[in-house]
């Protein structure tokens, strides 16, 4: 029996969840969905994953009439949530006629103009809103259900100002429901502010802690990579998700993972919409088995199957951690989080264990090893010399001289020792010395005298303009150099 048939909802949502696969509700669409569904304010917390969206979807489109203007406007924090919200509500339309329009930034925006002029529900990223606010290519005024979904989320991403001038385009007399997985003291004072006597609540948390297992490995920092590699090789796993902190990691990851022949893709903030759409279709396919992901992939997005997190960079707000772990042991499978220290995540981590003093972490002793040689992200090698010096994939590029901070950019420069050579005799370095070039035959001429760490300057014509010392010239007797001149 399909439980949803105890809630008041048309034929068409009843087949519409069915058609999803769905007969029981989760504990946060069993708590909310009465409450939506009688046109009260709500506020629901409850983890990634555990069926918000539905929740407040067949509220929505239980509501709305296929006749009028625009009804319900749901916001999110990220456009691949605003996407997959739009693909859950358009699934529960069928049979509906009801227009659904999605509006966030990366994409143009002369589609999205023409979709608001007919849509009945929108779900939509507060920046791109605005634009359309601004633009006066979207009207509120008619917006009946009003959603705030990852509403902590925004709140992490700075939007809460852009979010309350949304607010307050929209009608007063209309119906608000905030979600999150967490509701700090900003959001608690947003609720305040803008619902109703908001109907409360909670869910537990859809990961099964009995059936997570945590662990850490400590090593150096130039091992990290080889370690993920190693573990991502040996072991048996289903789809394996890595958090990196920053865009650039993630980029580094996961170029030496499909070096090192591992199926892995990217998805952060600096890829184009379609990009991120398709990256995450191949995820959820299994046509990737390692999503290399910035803390955007952590919240909201749908993603099944997860069997291990790896934390390859510990976040620095605890609660992140919490959101990444939550990806894996759902729905009474198994998971394991691997979190991967060096010197550097030793603060962060150590935050993580004074806020959540439940946590059972176990450490792991580090595994023999292959090192890898590393990749940087913009496609150079970055293997060292024993001495410091970075190679490239020129022999000009590489430091022959033991200098440690130096790289020379053309074979001119590379030319003579490392010294940097000019079109005129003058210009080349033949005195040995890392840091000087001579910029005219008078600075040349006279090369026996003590020189500064300045080219242009000489210790012993130290007065005046640098650029032109004064005080008399000492030529000293003509040499031949090296190309047989003066």
């Amino acid at each position: 029996m399909n439980e949803f048939e105890n809630y008041r909802l048309s034929k068409e949502i009843l087949e519409a969840v069915r058609g999803m696969g769905i007969s029981t509700p989760t504990e946060i669409q069993e708590k909310s969905i009465p409450a939506i569904l009688e046109g009260k304010d709500v506020i629901g917390e409850s983890a990634t994953g555990s069926g918000k969206t539905l929740a407040f979807g067949c509220g929505i489109i239980q509501a709305a009439q296929p006749e009028g203007k625009l009804q319900a406007l749901i916001l999110t924090p990220t456009r691949e949530l605003a996407q997959q919200v739009k693909e859950v509500l358009w699934k529960l339309s069928r049979g509906r006629n009801l227009r659904i329009a999605s509006v966030y930034g990366g994409v143009s925006i002369e589609p999205q103009i023409r979709d608001l002029e007919r849509a009945h529900v929108i779900v939509a990223t507060p920046g791109r809103l605005l634009d359309h606010l601004e633009r006066k290519t979207a009207n509120l005024l008619n917006v009946r259900m009003l959603v705030l979904d990852e509403a902590d989320r925004m709140l992490d991403m700075g939007f809460i100002d852009d979010v309350e001038k949304i607010i307050r385009a929209c009608p007063s007399n209309r119906q608000t429901m905030f979600f999150s997985a967490t509701i700090p003291h900003e959001i608690q004072g947003l609720a305040q502010k803008y619902l109703k006597n908001p109907v409360k609540v909670n869910a537990e948390k859809m990961v099964d802690p009995s059936k997570l297992r945590q662990v850490y490995y400590d090593v150096a920092k130039n091992m990290k990579l080889s370690l993920l590699a190693h573990l991502l090789q040996n072991e048996q796993r289903k789809l394996v998700m890595v958090f990196c902190n920053t865009r650039r990691t993630a980029e580094f990851v996961v170029k030496n993972l499909r070096t090192n022949k591992l199926d892995a893709i990217a998805i952060h903030g600096a890829l184009s919409q379609n990009k991120r759409t398709h990256t995450i279709q191949l995820f959820n396919e299994g046509k990737a088995s390692v999503l290399v992901c910035t803390d955007l992939a952590a919240r909201g997005l749908h993603i099944n199957n997860v069997s291990h997190v790896y934390n390859y960079e510990i976040p620095k707000v605890p609660k992140d951690y919490i959101h990444r772990i939550g990806r894996t042991a759902r729905a009474g499978d198994e998971g394991k989080a691997i979190n991967i220290l060096s010197d550097y995540d030793h603060d962060n981590f150590s935050r993580i264990l004074r806020e959540y003093t439940d946590f059972k972490i176990e450490k792991l002793e580090k595994p023999y090893l292959k090192r890898i040689i590393a990749i940087r992200a913009d496609g150079t090698g970055s293997r060292w010399r024993g001495n410091g010096a970075q190679r490239s994939s020129q022999p000009w590029q590489n430091n022959s001289t033991g200098r440690s901070n130096e790289t020379w950019r053309s074979k001119e420069e590379w030319r003579g020792n490392g010294a940097q050579r000019g079109s005129q005799p003058w210009q080349n370095n033949r005195t040995g010395r890392s840091n000087e070039t001579w910029k005219s035959k008078e600075e040349w001429r006279g090369n026996g005298a003590q020189r500064s760490s300045e080219p242009w300057r000489s210790n012993e014509r130290s007065g005046g303009n640098p650029h032109r010392p004064s005080g008399p010239r000492h030529h000293p007797p003509r040499r031949w150099n090296r190309r047989g001149r003066y």
